[in-house]
């Protein structure tokens, strides 16, 4: 028998974000080209207000070295769809922070990908126990189009937090605008609260425009 109009609407999944609705698939989203992945000239960075005051990199071989860490977490896109229970695999944002430490009077990081695009990230945010640089979901190596070969996951935060095609870590003492932050996003990304859109920012949610 079909549901009758008097009764109660099913509950809705208690892990889903007010706005938000579970998506199946996982939609290719991104601003430009997918880059060409080149091996060889390949690295990640970690620079800016280090504790050594020297930058540190990692070419593509000694990456894949870096100890893996497997997380269960979410992923919330501001378009509206979540994307629950995903298991990922990369290199936890807390062992880069162990291996790279930063200045005392770091804030933020800085997030930089391929193409230059950005986002910026509270320190608290990025060292948190679930923050990645992904290389694998649900036991698979991730696209070209989802970001081979890392791209951060944050699951705390709307998902354009975590670029794909990560390339650099920038530790900063002052928080900046991201790519999307300058583009009228919200600062700090709380799916929890809707932080979507610039103009829903409280004063201290982020710095001037």
């Amino acid at each position: 028998m079909g549901q009758s109009k008097h009764e109660p609407s099913p509950p809705s999944d208690p892990r889903l974000p007010p706005g938000q609705r579970a998506q199946r698939g996982w939609p290719a989203l991104h601003y430009g080209p997918v880059p060409r992945f080149k091996p060889l000239t390949w690295d990640l960075q970690v620079f800016g207000a280090t504790a050594s005051a020297e930058k540190h990199s990692w070419d593509f071989e000694a990456f894949s070295a870096l100890p893996r860490t497997t997380v269960v977490g979410d992923m919330h896109c501001v378009t509206k769809f979540s994307m629950l229970g995903n298991e990922w695999t990369g290199v936890s944002a807390a062992a880069v922070l162990d291996l790279v430490p930063p200045a005392p009077g770091v804030t933020h990081v800085m997030v930089w990908a391929e193409y230059g695009y950005s986002a910026n990230l509270r320190l608290a945010d990025f060292a948190d126990p679930r923050t990645l640089l992904a290389t694998h979901r649900n036991g698979e190596a991730l696209t070209a189009e989802h970001g081979f070969p890392v791209r951060l996951v944050v699951p705390r935060l709307y998902a354009w937090k975590g670029p794909k095609w990560v390339r650099a870590v920038e530790y900063m003492r002052a928080d900046r605008r991201g790519f999307w932050e300058e583009r009228g996003y919200h600062n700090l990304a709380d799916p929890w609260r809707e932080q979507r859109y610039s103009y829903q920012e409280e004063p201290g949610d982020g710095p001037l425009r």
